[in-house]
C-alpha cells in the first residue's frame, strides 16, 4: 500500500515538473525578441541605396511600434548585414541570420543580384522574406516561391509607366541598361510593354555595369536614329553626363527614365523638361505616414527622404502588419496565408501583396523634371499619380495563367 502511494506521488510530483517546465518554455518564448535581418549594400557601388533601405525601416520599426521598438512586449532586434553588393557575400551573410542568428524574417537586398542568390534560402530555412528593393522580375517570376514577399516595385511595373508615357504607333525607340538581371528585366519589360503599345525597338544597348565610358554604347544609339532613348541605371556611375555631353537631344533624340535618387538628380541639370516617372519623391505622396516619414528623416538625419527610404519603411510596416494580425506568431506558413492578399499603409499609400505572386501592387507617379529656385538638381513635379491597378505588371510565376 505504501509502495502504491509512494508512486502516485513521484508520478505527481513528474507530472507537475513536466507543467511547469512547459509553461517556463512557453514564458521563455513569449520573452524572446523578434529577429529580423535584414541584407543591404551598406558599402559597394549600391552603398547609397542600401543606406536608405536601412534608415527607412529603423523608422518604420519605429513608427509601428510608438518609438518602443517592441510588439506586445516582445523586443524587436534588428541584425544588419551588408552584402558589399556581392552575391557570394549576401548568401553567405545569409546563411550567417539564418543559422547563427536564427532570425525570423529576412529582409533584402539592394541588388537583384544578391537578391537572387538568397531567395532559395528563404524557402529551404522555412522564413519569411520580403524583398526590397531588388527590381528584377524573375524574383516574383522564374525564381519565385512561397515564402517571398516583395514591397519593392518590379521592373514590369517601372515599364508599365516608362511605356505609357511614350509609346505609341511609329515611335523608334532605344533602350540603355546595365548588363545584368536589374538591366535585362527592365529593358525587356519596356520593351514589350512599349511594343504593345504599338512602337518599334530599334535596338537594346547592355553596359558594364562597372562602366565609365558609355561612348560607344550611345554612338550605336545615334547610329539607329530612335525617336527616344530609355535609360534604366542605378548606381552612381549613370551615363547621364556622357548622354548629355555627345548632344543626344541635339540629334533628335528625347530621353525619357525614371527619375532617380537625388544624388543622380544632381547629373540631369541639363534634362529640364523630361517627362518620365519616379518610384518616390518626397513631395509626391500625400498621406500620414509619408508626411511622419519627411517630418522625421530630417530631424533625425537632417535630410529628405530618398528614393529607397520609403521602400524600406514599407518592407518595416509590412511585417509589423503581418505580425499584428498572426498574433505574434511568426511561423512562415501561418503567415503566408495572412499576408497573401494582405493590404497595409504605406508612405507611398496603400500597398497589397497580390496573392498570386507576393507582389506588392502600389503607386507610381508620372513626372517632369522641372527647375526650381533654392535647388541644385532638376526637381520631379507631379503630373499625375499612377495608382496601383494601372501599374500591375503581368504574373509572371505561372500562377496567373
Amino acid at each position: 500500500m505504501f509502495v502504491k502511494r509512494k508512486s502516485w506521488l513521484l508520478a505527481v510530483l513528474l507530472i507537475g515538473v513536466l507543467l511547469m517546465t512547459a509553461c517556463s518554455e512557453e514564458a521563455s518564448g513569449e520573452d524572446e525578441p523578434i529577429k529580423i535581418g535584414v541584407l543591404a549594400s551598406l558599402s559597394g557601388a549600391l552603398e547609397a541605396y542600401g543606406k536608405q533601405t536601412q534608415q527607412g525601416f529603423d523608422l518604420g520599426l519605429e513608427y509601428a511600434t510608438d518609438g518602443t521598438m517592441e510588439f506586445n512586449g516582445r523586443k524587436i532586434e534588428v541584425i544588419y548585414e551588408d552584402t558589399e553588393t556581392t552575391p557570394d557575400v549576401a548568401r553567405q551573410k545569409a546563411l550567417k541570420l539564418l543559422d547563427d542568428d536564427d532570425v525570423d524574417f529576412i529582409v533584402g537586398s539592394s541588388s537583384s543580384g544578391d537578391t537572387l542568390a538568397v531567395t532559395g534560402l528563404a524557402e529551404e530555412y522555412e522564413k519569411i522574406m520580403v524583398v526590397e528593393p531588388a527590381v528584377a522580375d524573375s524574383i516574383t517570376g522564374s525564381e519565385f516561391n512561397d515564402y517571398l514577399f516583395r514591397t519593392g516595385r518590379s521592373s514590369s511595373q517601372d515599364a508599365v509607366a516608362a511605356a505609357a508615357a511614350i509609346a505609341d504607333e511609329g515611335v523608334k525607340i532605344a533602350a540603355l541598361g546595365p548588363d545584368y538581371a536589374f538591366g535585362w528585366d527592365g529593358v525587356e519589360a519596356f520593351s514589350n510593354a512599349a511594343e504593345e503599345l504599338g512602337a518599334e525597338m530599334v535596338l537594346e544597348e547592355f553596359v558594364d555595369p562597372e562602366a565609365t565610358d558609355f561612348t560607344p554604347n550611345l554612338q550605336r544609339v545615334i547610329e539607329h536614329d530612335p525617336d527616344y532613348l530609355f535609360v534604366v541605371w542605378s548606381g552612381a556611375n549613370s551615363p547621364w553626363n556622357q548622354i548629355v555631353d555627345m548632344d543626344l537631344q541635339g540629334r533628335g533624340i528625347k530621353l525619357t527614365t525614371g527619375a532617380p535618387d537625388i544624388a543622380a538628380l544632381k547629373t540631369m541639370q541639363d534634362l529640364v523638361g523630361m517627362e518620365g516617372f519616379t518610384v518616390y519623391y518626397h513631395e509626391l505622396p500625400d498621406n500620414e505616414v509619408n508626411d511622419w516619414l519627411v517630418e522625421q528623416m530630417e530631424e533625425q538625419h537632417g535630410t529628405v527622404p530618398d528614393l529607397f527610404t520609403p521602400g524600406g519603411m514599407s518592407a518595416a510596416l509590412a511585417i509589423m502588419e503581418a505580425l499584428e494580425q498572426s498574433e505574434g506568431s511568426t511561423d512562415a506558413n501561418e503567415l503566408i496565408d495572412i499576408m497573401e492578399g494582405m493590404s497595409f499603409e504605406t508612405p507611398k499609400g496603400t500597398m497589397t501583396f497580390r496573392e498570386e505572386d507576393h507582389q506588392a501592387l502600389q503607386s507610381l507617379y508620372a513626372i517632369t523634371l522641372e527647375e526650381r529656385d533654392g535647388y541644385d538638381y532638376p526637381v520631379p513635379t507631379l503630373i499625375r499619380e499612377l495608382k496601383p491597378e494601372e501599374t500591375a505588371p503581368p504574373i509572371m510565376n505561372g500562377e496567373g495563367e
